[in-house]
């Protein structure tokens, strides 16, 4: 735990300046886990309008269902109940329009295609880099 804060506070001080379009935005974390969730809302601190987190997808389908001003989605594709394939074919079923980049820890061969498939507009693996996750984001919105 002292490694994830203290990676944690170094990618806080290293804010980007290439995310400035996301400051009206609003952004949803599905994770199922704390620490992940907690990484991700600590790299996007400040880039964002509003940041909200759900731990599973049947809350990230009513959240989206709540909340029509959402602009993006990071997806994490393994949890349980119901993973993120099926909470991303199901929110597409009522939203075309909401960005969705998959993410997970366990990338295997086809996951990338299986995401774009149910739904989602992107895919990136865990570890999470923040580069690459901000390039991802910056390419959706511009």
């Amino acid at each position: 735990i002292k490694n994830i804060k203290k990676e944690i506070e170094q990618l806080s001080t290293t804010n980007d300046s290439r995310i400035s379009t996301t400051k009206n935005l609003n952004l949803l974390i599905v994770e199922d886990d704390e620490v992940s969730s907690e990484l991700l809302k600590t790299i996007l601190d400040g880039m964002f309008k509003e940041i909200i987190t759900v731990d599973n997808g049947k809350d990230a389908i009513q959240t989206c269902r709540d909340m029509p001003e959402l602009d993006m989605v990071l997806m994490d594709l393994k949890m349980p109940e119901m993973d993120g394939y099926e909470t991303s074919r199901r929110i597409r079923k009522f939203n075309k329009k909401l960005i969705i980049i998959a993410q997970t820890a366990y990338a295997l061969i086809g996951d990338k295609e299986k995401a774009i498939s149910v739904g989602c507009n992107d895919y990136i693996t865990k570890p999470i880099d923040k580069t690459l996750l901000l390039e991802v984001i910056n390419e959706h919105l511009n």
